[in-house]
């Protein structure tokens, strides 16, 4: 896994990202690219429909927005290879994977500035400290497929360790929800990568073994 600060223009091969955005200016401000792309990825749909069980039959068909949708990728990280060359990985062999679960970690937390300065409010007799937002997460799984998600778990679990007992491997659980235009206003950036996606789909489904009837084919 390596961390970066500028958007990484076209890897030889494509590799599963976590990329962050200033929803305001559009500027990409960092990425965290995994090391090895996980074999499996698990994606839940939960239909929103208007007929929910035992409602009006009227209403069985129709749907009221988006699916919620739900991510799950299981990465594994190993720092073995680096410290087979300490000269040229010197944060390797003074912390293991330390920075690379950091990093990670780093996106389910507010920052200390932060968490002070609310702490200040507070104490100051602000009787509204608003909660802490972070930068928009994407989250980036070959060219096609570049989703605005909310991280909702993060597991680490950490198999071996150095002398310092810092981790050299471990394996990383990550849980994320899509976030769509049911959760950001249509003006936000983040609304709008998610409509670009949504298109996509929709010019997908047309390729040859991917059509689905029409409203009018349905008519007849």
């Amino acid at each position: 896994m390596t961390v970066a600060t500028t958007f990484p223009k076209s890897p030889r091969h494509a590799k599963a990202a976590l990329l962050f955005m200033d929803p305001a200016t559009g500027h990409y401000a960092g990425f965290i690219k995994l090391q090895i792309n996980p074999s499996q990825l698990t994606r839940r749909l939960k239909v929103q429909g208007a007929g929910a069980e035992g409602g009006d039959r009227s209403e069985a068909m129709r749907l009221t927005g988006p699916p919620v949708e739900r991510i799950q990728v299981e990465a594994e990280l190993d720092a073995t290879d680096k410290l087979a060359s300490p000269e040229d990985n010197e944060d390797a062999v003074a912390s293991g994977l330390r920075p690379e679960l950091a990093a990670l970690e780093s996106m389910v937390y507010p920052s200390s500035a932060l968490l002070q300065e609310n702490h200040e409010r507070s104490m100051s007799g602000m009787l509204e400290i608003l909660p802490v937002e972070t930068p928009l997460i994407l989250f980036g799984w070959g060219k096609n497929r570049l989703l605005p998600v909310r991280i909702t778990e993060l597991s680490v679990t950490e198999e071996a360790f150095d002398q310092e007992l810092n981790p050299i491997r471990a394996k990383v659980t990550l849980g994320m929800q899509v976030l769509s235009v049911n959760d950001l206003p249509y003006d936000h950036r983040g609304a709008t990568m998610y409509l670009t996606h949504h298109r996509l789909i929709e010019s997908l489904r047309e390729k040859p073994g991917g059509v689905v009837p029409t409203r009018a084919a349905v008519r007849r």
